[in-house]
Order: structure tokens, then sequence, then C-alpha cells
């Protein structure tokens, strides 16, 4: 089966989601530590296809590179180096983590689950995800 793999790139943590089969929705997947992130896709790449990379892009609201797309950039030269068949694909992170809190509020979350920047890292990843594979709906 094979599956897309949105990322949402922080120096500490990242987070994962993962596509259904079809393409069709994304759903959080898991939060790593930053120096981790190669190993443990590695590792999910051995029990699932994985399609494409879908990479949050960092950007300011004037749509120039925020500074953090730096520490992006480093990311995705380790990724493709890992995964040079894979393709890669970015996606305008742009209020991903306001979104990830509304989200959260909107499902019923309480107060203090919240503040697990963990869960705000996994949810912002599948909001990136879903943007992008939305856009790529026929």
């Amino acid at each position: 089966m094979n599956r897309t793999i949105g990322i949402d790139y922080g120096r500490a943590r990242v987070g994962v989601a993962v596509s259904d089969p079809l393409g069709i929705f994304a759903s959080p997947l898991e939060t790593v530590p930053a120096a981790k992130i190669i190993d443990y896709l590695q590792k999910y790449a051995l029990s699932e296809t994985v399609e494409r990379f879908v990479v949050g892009w960092p950007m300011n609201l004037n749509g120039a590179p925020a500074e953090a797309a730096a520490d992006v950039e480093a990311f995705l030269k380790r990724l493709r180096k890992a995964f040079p068949q894979v393709p890669v694909e970015l996606e305008d992170e742009r209020f991903t983590s306001v979104l990830a809190h509304r989200a959260m509020i909107d499902g019923g979350m309480k107060k203090s689950e919240r503040r697990d920047k963990n869960s705000v890292d996994r949810i912002s990843a599948a909001i990136i995800l879903q943007s992008w594979l939305d856009k790529k709906k026929p």
C-alpha cells in the first residue's frame, strides 16, 4: 500500500502524518525527536511503501521564506540522501500551528492535552499533508 508522508520539521521535534492508501485523507502519526527522524522514516519504510514526502515549508506572511527555512533545507538534504528514489514536495506551512490548536479545541481536547507540543506537531503535519492532498484531487 502506497503512502504519502507529511512532515512538520522543527529543530527539536518533527511531526509526522500519513495518508490513507488511496491518498484521500491524512492522519497524525507520530512526533519524533529531530535527531532521530531519518531513522524513524527508514524503519517506517520497511513496513509501508512510501510514495512521496510532503514537507512543510516555513514562510512569512509576505511569502518569503521564514528564518526556519534554513533548518528545513538542511533536513531536506538529509532526507533526499536517505531516500533518493522518493519524491519530495514542499507545502506552505503558514498557520498550521494555529489550525492545529483550533482542531484540538474543536475536537474537545482538554487544555492540559493541548499544551502537549507533540500533539500540535503531529496535527500540524496532518494539516500540511491534507492541504497538499486536497490540491492534488482531480
